[in-house]
């Protein structure tokens, strides 16, 4: 018995982490299908942020977006004040009256979350495509060219661009953070090229005005209004040369609450989105929204068992004192990242990856804790590097 649980929970977890990835690369190759990329193709935009207390970074992302290498009679900024009182709308105004591009203000009161803000900017968007920017994000100059020629594909109804971690110096964040969204990046270009991806950034998406369809304020937005598109019968894909460089936060406890909160707020999404998981409708993505995000938030679950599985077998010799042992090492291995990481201390990629698998498992374990529940995460403060 305890065999069969070592066995199949090690399975399980193999198939989380590398089969369903090998599967889809494979499904890729057989069978892939193009996007119809227009280069010229360049509607008018609308990017919408939305903001509380964002004094420090709004000045920065504003002025980041005027400066995009992109037609200035096709491009506006929408961002939405929410309650903020640190300044923000000040600063957004003063960008506003210099700005070669329209930058519009408008105000959310009481505090009603992101949510709420982007319900309220999209029906005042003049632009044909929406795009979504985070009140810290800074975009490659040509981000929103490589978006929008997607959309010369009438097929295609959101874009995803690429995020990348950076430290406070521009130079890219420790090898753990980094080799995830690795890991990620080509997980979404391999699912773009079988129709949709299953998970978004949100710090640079982009999306038709016409497909938005306004969400509950306890709704991620990041993850559900792409379900949407998908339920609609369009594609959200993947574009790799729209990049984004995002300040990474700067300790595991930041790392751990962001994660936290994503994590749950994405698993009340399943659950309002629990049609697109039915295989009747469209058994290929239903096996992706399962295999990617599902069967991901619940990995703990195997990775408990496999620990406890393997540490009532290890005096049994053979291959399960192998795994006890690559445990001890693995576990230890995390301890000293995080040890490492509270002392100011670089990571490297043996300390880094195990640090952060963890940290990533032992977040959705609290966000499923929380989650069964009832709890629900509407607002929250600005993430801080």
């Amino acid at each position: 018995m305890l065999a069969a649980l070592f066995w199949l929970s090690l399975l399980l977890l193999f198939y989380i982490y590398f089969g369903y990835p090998l599967l889809v690369k494979a499904m890729a190759s057989l069978c892939s299908m193009a996007i119809r990329v227009g280069a010229d193709h360049q509607p008018r935009v609308s990017i919408l942020i939305a903001a509380y207390n964002e004094a420090k970074d709004i000045e920065a992302t504003l002025r980041n977006k005027v400066d995009l290498d992109y037609p200035a009679d096709k491009l506006e900024v929408l961002v939405i004040s929410d309650e903020s009182d640190d300044g923000t709308d000040d600063i957004v105004q003063r960008v506003a009256a210099e700005s070669r591009i329209p930058i519009r203000l408008f105000r959310q009161e009481p505090r009603q979350g992101k949510t709420s803000g982007l319900n309220t900017l999209v029906p005042e968007a003049a632009g044909d495509i929406i795009l979504f920017s985070d009140a810290n994000s800074q975009w490659d100059i040509r981000a929103v060219s490589k978006l929008c020629r997607n959309f010369a594909d009438a097929d295609v109804g959101y874009v995803t661009g690429k995020m990348v971690y950076v430290n406070k110096d521009g130079s890219l964040v420790g090898d753990g953070c980094s080799a995830y969204m690795k890991y990620e990046n080509w997980l979404r270009k391999q699912e773009t090229r079988i129709g949709s991806v299953v998970g978004v950034d949100g710090g640079i998406d982009a999306m038709r005005k016409s497909l938005y369809q306004l969400l509950k304020a306890d709704q991620l937005p990041d993850f559900v209004q792409p379900l949407k598109v998908v339920e609609q019968g369009y594609r959200v894909v993947y574009e790799p040369e729209a990049l984004l460089k995002e300040e990474a936060l700067s300790d595991s406890n930041s790392e751990f609450s962001m994660r936290v909160r994503v994590s749950l707020r994405a698993l009340w999404a399943l659950k309002d989105m629990k049609h697109l998981m039915n295989p009747l409708r469209d058994p290929v993505f239903a096996w992706q929204l399962v295999s990617h995000k599902l069967l991901r938030y619940i990995a703990f679950v195997p990775l408990v068992t496999l620990a406890l599985s393997t540490l009532l077998l290890a005096r049994s010799h053979g291959i399960y004192m192998l795994a006890f042992l690559s445990l001890i090492v693995f576990v230890g291995l995390a301890w000293t990242g995080h040890k490492r990481e509270g002392q100011g201390q670089p990571l490297s990629v043996i300390y880094s990856i195990p640090y952060y698998f963890l940290l990533l498992n032992i977040a959705s374990y609290k966000a499923v804790g929380a989650f069964l529940k009832g709890e629900k995460k509407v607002i929250w403060n600005p993430r801080k590097g």
